[in-house]
């Protein structure tokens, strides 16, 4: 039987969006490529199509929220047994007044970095997880002294 996507480079589009110190992460389909695994909502782009356009495209379709995109942060190349996945992570908005509700994704949900583990993600969205929580600075505490 051959596996879907077998030896191709695949260019993907996700949003780092946050909120009030959380992210947004997407529940994947039980009917998709690594069933029900938490992602940063995002998808597959077309070869000729761009980046942003299809990611403002997705995250309205599956989401339903009108994102502004906004600059690449990162990219992450991760190779998996049949196939590779060049994705590019961009910082978008969600307006305030907009609600993210899952329409084509199994759940949504606005996490903390510290609960990230609590989720089971997919390799590449692991390896963005950790760029991510090393970008992300850590609180200042201020040298309190006793005197």
């Amino acid at each position: 039987m051959r596996k879907k996507y077998n030896g191709q480079k695949i260019r993907v589009v996700t949003a780092e969006v946050r909120r009030g110190g959380r992210y947004l992460i997407t529940q994947r389909l039980s009917t998709s490529t690594l069933p029900l695994l938490w992602e940063f909502p995002g998808g597959k782009v077309p070869d000729g199509d761009s980046s942003e356009a299809v990611l403002r495209s997705l995250l309205f379709d599956r989401i339903g929220v009108d994102v502004e995109v906004g600059e690449m942060v990162m990219e992450v190349v991760h190779e998996y047994d049949h196939y590779t996945v060049d994705m590019q992570v961009f910082r978008c908005e969600v307006p305030d007044d907009q609600d993210v509700k899952p329409i084509k994704v199994a759940d949504v949900r606005w996490v903390s970095p510290s609960e990230f583990a609590d989720y089971t993600f997919p390799g590449a969205d692991e390896a963005t997880i950790s760029a991510l929580l090393e970008l992300t600075p850590m609180p200042i505490i201020p040298d309190v002294s006793l005197n």
